[in-house]
């Protein structure tokens, strides 16, 4: 059976498509030296390797955790008859870091990023019968101009940090598309005036329907016409509204039709805004209950080992009185994203950026076109709410952070997407930002209530203060007015194992379950009581390796019955309607 056989972008589906998980050959390549030794012209690689799983993993069958300098893949791939014409595009979800594409023994594509999805136009490269296909993929987890997120940059998983990934790690496939087809769209809900504005780039001449369903009726319709391709923009009236919203994720689907090609999508109807101290959905003050999701698992690190896996980390969170995930020093795959749309799961989304160094505005470039990347793949999400692309900027080596690098980031992101707010670096060193979040693992209710148990921000004494980082560097200052919340918080230990000599988390581990919860009550009842508060997000929703700071094990155990997180959770927060 084909691992994660499910198709992998289910905002942009086309019939004519193979799925290329399970098992091809591979090969470590310690030395970096297979592309003197022309590795992608041989006809076999020794080793095998379980697809999408990085060869870190369990489930991939190698499990070398090591320091993977550079790895080989290859295997043949055969085009079906019925794709003459046209043209044949290969799909990669995410491959870490730098990758470089062979067929039949020549380059056709290179990709620089571990998170963003990416495509290689094999058309003319291609020919009928067996072909093969090689990917070689370069990693260097201490290179601070990249980004490695939570990867340790030692050997050994320690504190936050953990596991290395490397190589492929999500779905690889292969796709047939018309040559006049739809390349790429994104889509402007408007509730208010129950529409849905579609901007599509294409390629070709032709004409575009788009006709939208609600459970299988036809509620709108709309036609484009391109003479030479390019982008196009309409508005789509609807004949009916119905409105996603938090815990009920009512989706529209989609259909695209450009010349012979057809694209199934979906979209959901919701409307973002600030006011004031409240963020409004749908133009309702919605407090937003977050949990820190860092998407780990214990035998695929990066990689889910199934779409259940998926869809289970978004219900427990929901059963522990949860409405959201801050997803965490990683770019979570279309796949999880969508089913954080169907359930009506908000979500803020990040990039894995820790190993940066920030004073360094040479750093720039290497992330910020694959940042592009992900915003361009994720922006017609319903479920995402933010964007929070940095989180913890730091000095580097003593140097301090260059400001033009967050602004940059920040502009750009905006630029792109006016749509939702953006944070420009979570919980630190914040430059320009529509939201001033902060971090704050302070673990006596009384000390912390004394920061944010104040009615009103103003009436704080100074500046807001990050009492996790503190000490490191500046926090910059608070603007009188601006919404804000407390994006990480409690992550108390609580080794319920009492296995782990290295077991890490937050402050003293608690002596009792009943120690917990009234620490666990204690920091959130402040948070929820603020009128001034529009959310938080408690550090986090399950255990990862050796940090057992989680609600739930690493294996998605319940500590205990979450029935008292539900309780403390969901009660109303001052500034809700």
């Amino acid at each position: 059976m084909i691992p994660r056989p499910e198709h992998p972008q289910p905002q942009c589906e086309r019939a004519e498509w193979i799925n290329l998980n399970g098992e091809w050959e591979f090969c470590l390549d310690s030395g970096v030296s297979g592309m003197a030794r022309r590795l992608y012209e041989q006809e076999h690689l020794e080793g095998r390797i379980l697809v999408p799983f990085c060869p870190e993993s369990r489930l991939s069958g190698v499990e070398n955790r090591d320091f993977l300098n550079c790895v080989w893949y290859r295997r043949d791939i055969t085009v079906p008859e019925g794709w003459h014409g046209g043209r044949v595009l290969l799909h990669f979800g995410a491959v870490d870091h730098e990758a470089h594409i062979f067929l039949n023994g020549k380059e056709v594509g290179t990709h620089l990023g571990g998170y963003a999805s990416f495509t290689v136009d094999l058309t003319g490269h291609i020919r009928a019968g067996v072909n093969s296909l090689c990917v070689c993929a370069i990693d260097d987890d201490r290179n601070p101009l990249f980004g490695h997120g939570k990867q340790s940059r030692e050997y050994h998983s320690h504190r936050c940090y953990y596991t290395r990934v490397t190589g492929i790690w999500q779905t690889v496939w292969l796709e047939h598309v018309p040559e006049v087809y739809i390349k790429s769209f994104r889509l402007f809900p408007d509730p208010e005036n129950s529409a849905l504005t579609l901007e599509a780039e294409l390629c070709g001449s032709g004409d575009l329907t788009a006709e939208a369903f609600y459970e299988g009726k036809p509620v709108g319709t709309l036609r484009l016409r391109s003479a030479h391709g390019g982008t196009v923009i309409g508005t789509m009236a609807l004949s009916e509204l119905h409105l996603w919203e938090v815990g009920n994720g009512r989706l529209y689907d989609l259909s695209l039709t450009y010349g012979d090609d057809r694209v199934s999508s979906y979209f959901g109807m919701r409307s973002l805004a600030l006011d004031g101290y409240r963020f409004l959905i749908n133009g309702k003050s919605v407090f937003q209950r977050l949990v820190l999701d860092q998407g780990y698992y214990p035998d695929g690190v990066y990689t889910a080992p199934s779409e259940e896996a998926l869809i289970c980390d978004i219900r427990i969170s929901q059963e522990a009185g949860f409405n959201g995930a801050r997803l965490h020093q990683k770019v979570f795959e279309p796949r999880f994203l969508y089913h954080c749309d169907r359930m009506g799961y908000l979500v803020w989304g990040e990039y894995g950026n820790w190993g940066i160094d920030y004073s360094d505005i040479s750093a720039l470039p290497a992330f910020l076109s694959e940042w592009r990347e992900v915003l361009k793949r994720d922006f017609n999400h319903p479920s995402i709410v933010g964007w929070a692309p940095l989180n913890e900027t730091w000095d580097y080596d003593g140097r301090k952070q260059d400001d033009r690098l967050l602004l940059s980031l920040y502009e750009q992101t905006k630029a792109y997407d006016p749509t939702r707010p953006c944070i420009d670096t979570s919980g630190a060193y914040h430059v320009k930002t529509d939201i001033y979040d902060l971090h704050d693992y302070i673990q006596s209710p009384e000390k912390f209530g004394q920061i944010f148990a104040l009615p009103t921000p103003e009436q704080i004494t100074g500046e807001f203060r990050n009492h996790h980082v503190k000490s490191v560097l500046h926090q910059g200052d608070y603007r009188h007015g601006q919404p804000f919340f407390v994006s990480e918080y409690g992550g108390i230990k609580w080794d319920v194992n009492s296995g782990l000599s290295e077991a890490w988390g937050y402050g003293d581990a608690p002596h009792s379950i009943e120690e917990f919860r009234e620490r666990y009550r204690g920091l959130t009842d402040i948070l929820l009581d603020n009128p001034c508060m529009f959310g938080f997000c408690y550090t986090q929703l399950y255990d990862v390796e050796q940090e057992t700071n989680g609600l739930y094990t690493y294996n998605r155990t319940p500590k205990c019955d979450v029935s008292f997180f539900r309780e403390v959770n969901r009660r109303k927060a001052a500034i809700e309607d």
